[in-house]
């Protein structure tokens, strides 16, 4: 065809030999488009599903990627929530132990409070008890101490002897008798 269209052209063509180098033979333009076509025939039926099979192969593989790492950010966002839900849950554990702690600590103080309270008043009435006790006994002891010192004086101012003793203890009596009621009457003046 091309070779006729440079004929046309006024150009002298020589069969097998044309004027210009370029243009291919009728044969070799025939086996050429023939080997163009097997080549296309293998490269469509062989190659093209091979780098189809790959690509698809590959595009699943990145997707799968892809979803294995939303999977992973999705577990990463729930153990996320799930620690900060343990931590708020330990936050607040904490808070009730403490407000339980200053509970136990508040009563804890307050009872031993009470104790020391009711031993200080234990201790308060058995010392007011023995003081009680002690100036009983004392005053005892005196009121016989001065009896026999009284009578002693008695008798010497007397001259005789006053050591009949229901005599000495009434003489005492009545003596120590007159003495509290004469310092009770100065003592409500």
């Amino acid at each position: 065809m091309l070779v006729a269209a440079f004929a046309a052209a006024g150009e002298e063509v020589v069969e097998g030999n044309p004027t210009y180098p370029i243009l291919p033979h009728l044969g070799e333009l025939i086996v050429g488009i023939i080997f163009a076509i097997i080549i296309y025939a293998v490269v469509a039926k062989k190659v093209v599903p091979r780098l189809e099979a790959m690509y698809e192969e590959r595009r699943a593989a990145i997707e799968g990627n892809v979803e294995k790492a939303e999977r992973a950010q999705e577990e990463a966002a729930a153990a996320l929530a799930e620690y900060k839900a343990q931590l708020a849950d330990a936050r607040v554990e904490g808070n009730r132990i403490r407000e339980e702690a200053r509970q136990q600590g508040a009563q804890i103080l307050a009872e031993m409070r009470e104790q020391a309270q009711a031993e200080s008043e234990r201790i308060t009435t058995a010392a007011r008890a023995t003081i009680e006790a002690e100036r009983v006994q004392a005053t005892a002891q005196l009121r016989a101490e001065v009896g026999r010192l009284a009578t002693d004086l008695a008798g010497r101012i007397v001259g005789e002897s006053l050591q009949d003793t229901a005599r000495q203890s009434g003489v005492v009596d009545r003596f120590l008798a007159d003495l509290e009621r004469n310092e009770s009457g100065v003592t409500s003046r």
